[in-house]
């Protein structure tokens, strides 16, 4: 029998086509870990509600400022052996709190993996050790950009997804304005709270135990550079 498909974009209904049985958890995660499943775009599950976002990441709010975050992290948690940094098409997952993602970052460190605070959950479709296709449970850290497409869900309907799975802590970060915006989130009874700035606009990340504070600098003849600095807080 040919399956019943939802169409996501009117304006163009070949954008994006939704199997019936997607619609559930479960579901949703039997179209991720299948070839019918877009290669391009980023879709979540919002306990029971999909949200798409195909639209294409800006080079210079977005892309430079990933790559940055990237960079930084890895030299703090991957150079000194403390865990794994991803990006980009890696998935995070709660079943618990019926939520799965394709966050910008994931750091997880290798406590949380051994103590079993966080599963790496393998590709059903793709046999073999690496095939990783998402982490569940209690990551360490998410890192979320904003774009113009996705303010909404970034800033309002993913923190208290996230609160429920026990992601100890959420960083939010725009540059589409004048003055960036770094917001520090971290899990205090089950809910987000801010870590105010200092008067230089250190935050500090319990987490990961030190101070961030985010720059961007003009650098012809490419538009913007972002230096993600850090201390020992």
């Amino acid at each position: 029998m040919a399956l019943r498909h939802e169409t996501v974009y009117e304006d163009d209904p070949e954008s994006l086509r939704i199997p019936a049985y997607a619609h559930t958890f479960e579901g949703f995660w039997r179209w991720v870990d299948s070839d019918a499943f877009p290669v391009a775009g980023r879709i979540d599950f919002l306990g029971g509600e999909i949200e798409a976002d195909m639209s294409p990441e800006d080079g210079y709010t977005h892309g430079a400022l990933k790559v940055e975050v990237v960079r930084t992290l890895g030299s703090l948690i991957i150079d000194t052996d403390l865990g794994d940094v991803q990006a980009d098409s890696t998935r995070f997952r709660s079943p618990f709190a019926a939520v799965t993602t394709e966050p910008d970052v994931i750091t997880i460190f290798r406590e949380s993996v051994e103590s079993g605070l966080v599963r790496l959950v393998p590709s059903r479709r793709r046999k073999g050790e690496a095939s990783v296709l998402a982490f569940e449970g209690a990551v360490d850290l998410i890192v979320e950009i904003v774009s113009n497409s996705s303010v909404g869900k970034d800033l309002k309907r993913l923190p208290p997804f996230y609160a429920r799975a026990g992601v100890c802590e959420l960083w939010l970060l725009d540059a589409r304005k004048p003055d960036i915006r770094f917001d520090v989130l971290t899990l205090e009874d089950g809910a987000y709270a801010p870590v105010a700035p200092d008067g230089d606009g250190w935050r500090h990340s319990p987490r990961l135990g030190r101070a961030f504070r985010l720059q961007r600098f003009h650098q012809p003849p490419f538009p913007w550079r972002y230096r993600l600095e850090h201390r020992v807080a």
